[in-house]
């Protein structure tokens, strides 16, 4: 990806890096995710980072311009982290680098943990939310 800080900016401004649950009951997966109305930034950042999605995001009031959501989880997120962290100036920059430091060890694979491994990933889940602006 070669625009990297301009990439890391938006993500700064308008993104979240989070851990959300896909499914109910499901364990939490790292998400990073940029919403707007202005959808060719959405685009271009589909385009520019070769992963992901983007969807509609519903209109409730009649007066409100459509939105657009780009989203990457899991695995490509983090690639995605790798090459924008050195860029990022917002709490969000400790938050992928504690997912950088920390998600590969603390989230096996095949999705099964081991009684120890869930106190672990819950106070991974715990430090990652205690970083807040």
């Amino acid at each position: 990806m070669l625009e990297r800080g301009y990439v890391a900016g938006v993500l700064d401004g308008e993104g979240t890096i989070t851990l959300s649950v896909k499914q109910r009951g499901g364990t939490h997966h790292l998400a990073v995710t940029v919403s707007g109305t202005e959808r060719s930034l959405i685009n271009y950042l589909q385009k520019t980072i070769g992963a992901g999605k983007v969807t509609n995001k519903k209109i409730y009031q009649s007066h409100h311009k459509p939105s657009f959501t780009y989203s990457i989880y899991s695995r490509q997120a983090l690639d995605v982290l790798k090459q924008v962290e050195p860029h990022l100036q917002t709490y969000k920059k400790k938050r992928a680098r504690l997912v950088l430091d920390e998600y590969i060890a603390v989230t096996p694979r095949n999705g099964k943990y081991s009684d120890t491994q869930i106190e672990t990933r819950k106070d991974f889940e715990k430090r990652f939310f205690d970083i807040v602006p």
